[in-house]
């Protein structure tokens, strides 16, 4: 006998064969779910009872919700069981169990009074009815919001969640405003023929139910790992001292990444030892104010009050010492006193390393073996053939020898002529210029000679 476990999103499937306990684990099953809590005290039982008192059950996507095993059910990770839900029952997964369920309901304050209790281990039936209900899910949604849309109503159904038993379908929707629900949930009843509930959640909490790819190239945090959402606004961004471009800065939720909180701490912690961003230098030089502050060297560039282009690096104890004579009433070193020279061996290699063309070939000297190599060649070409040198000496003048377009444009400039016939191949020898026939053979007229006649033959 077979049971479902359902995986993260909208699939389910099989996992094997059915244990006493229902499924035998989330392993076996081969699919981790998502937020899931990793049991560390799963060995630890103090009452040495091998039952649970509280299990945490995961339904559909991320909700889950904390129940009391008042039957002392033998429970664990992976078991499919019907709890207690209003109204009828509803089938869901165990994600945790054992000891750490009250560690994790401290956690989230959630009170032993309001907890409900589970009923039993789910059958084949219950199994069945679940999956059937899990495939209908998203032809449903797709009608929902159709119905949504025919109302005119400004809203998104961004979910589809049907009870175990199959008595009440709940739409998680998103929206930018109030929404008047009295004819949309008449029209949902009457098609889906169910109780309606509606639940309106945060924009981040969809894309935690739909998914989808960071700009970071791995999978949203909200849908893989984050179980509570933060406040983040945009002070977050300017003490990490990042830009603020509200396409950058976005998810894909639309809101500000929730990642810009993971080390605001550590920032704030560093940002104790800096000085004041609006400092205000007074040199002998003049007034400098602070452009920037680099956090991980621990140092603030100024500029003068006259000259804004020129920047300055200074360590931050230096700006401290120099705020400690301000105050006294003197003035500081100037800038460029303070600044700290690098070392100039170090940066000519790193420029000459990351320069674009460091691999091209620029004011070398020529190697002895090129120098070789080519008086060679030309050591050949000395010892060639007499004949082969006047043929290369031909073709150099003919190269060099006028071309038919300037010829003709000489000959135009001379005077017309006629009968002139620029094209080398055609141009006959009477028509061909006296400087020409000069260079040119005479030709010699030979008789052919035939072989004597043989006498006896006629």
């Amino acid at each position: 006998m077979s049971c479902g476990c359902k995986t993260s999103g909208d699939s389910s499937h099989s996992c094997g064969t059915k244990s006493a306990s229902g499924c035998s684990s989330v392993d076996t099953c081969g699919n981790s779910y998502k937020l899931s809590v990793f049991d560390w005290l799963s060995d630890v039982n103090p009452s040495g009872s091998k039952s649970s008192e509280y299990v945490e059950v995961r339904f559909k996507n991320e909700r889950k919700l904390y129940y009391k095993n008042v039957n002392n059910l033998p429970l664990h990770i992976g078991s499919i069981i019907a709890v207690e839900s209003s109204p009828g029952h509803d089938i869901g997964v165990v994600s945790l169990s054992g000891e750490l369920v009250k560690i994790q309901m401290k956690k989230k304050n959630v009170h032993e009074d309001t907890i409900q209790k589970v009923y039993r281990l789910a059958n084949q039936k219950d199994v069945e009815t679940w999956q059937d209900l899990s495939n209908k899910e998203n032809a449903i949604k797709v009608d929902a919001r159709k119905i949504a849309y025919g109302l005119n109503l400004e809203m998104k159904i961004t979910d589809v969640e049907y009870q175990g038993d199959g008595s009440k379908v709940t739409f998680y929707y998103t929206a930018d405003s109030r929404i008047d629900f009295r004819v949309l949930i008449k029209e949902y009843a009457s098609v889906f023929r169910t109780k309606i509930d509606m639940k309106q959640i945060g924009f981040r909490q969809e894309s935690a139910k739909v998914g989808g790819i960071g700009s970071c190239g791995r999978e949203l945090c909200c849908s893989t790992w984050l179980t509570d959402f933060r406040s983040v606004n945009t002070n977050a961004a300017r003490y990490q001292q990042l830009s603020i471009n509200p396409q950058k800065l976005a998810g894909q939720c639309g809101k500000l990444k929730c990642c810009l909180n993971y080390e605001l701490d550590t920032y704030l912690d560093v940002l104790r030892d800096f000085p004041s961003s609006n400092t205000v230098l007074n040199t002998e030089k003049g007034r400098a104010f602070c452009i920037k502050i680099d956090v991980f060297k621990k140092k603030m560039w100024f500029a003068y009050v006259e000259n804004s282009m020129a920047w300055y690096d200074i360590d931050i104890y230096e700006v401290q010492k120099m705020i400690a004579i301000n105050k006294k009433g003197e003035k500081s070193q100037a800038l460029e006193d303070l600044k700290v020279v690098e070392n100039r061996m170090v940066t000519s290699d790193l420029i000459q390393e990351n320069s674009v063309d460091r691999f091209e070939k620029k004011n070398r000297k020529p190697s002895p073996h090129n120098n070789s190599s080519r008086d060679r060649n030309t050591r050949q070409q000395d010892n060639r053939n007499p004949k082969q040198q006047d043929n290369r000496a031909a073709r150099q003048t003919d190269s060099r020898s006028p071309r038919p377009q300037d010829a003709e444009q000489r000959a135009n400039e001379q005077g017309p002529k006629q009968n002139i016939n620029t094209n080398p191949k055609t141009q006959s020898a009477d028509h061909q210029p006296a400087e020409n026939k000069t260079h040119k053979k005479p030709f010699k007229k030979t008789k052919k000679k035939f072989p004597p006649k043989n006498e006896g033959n006629p």
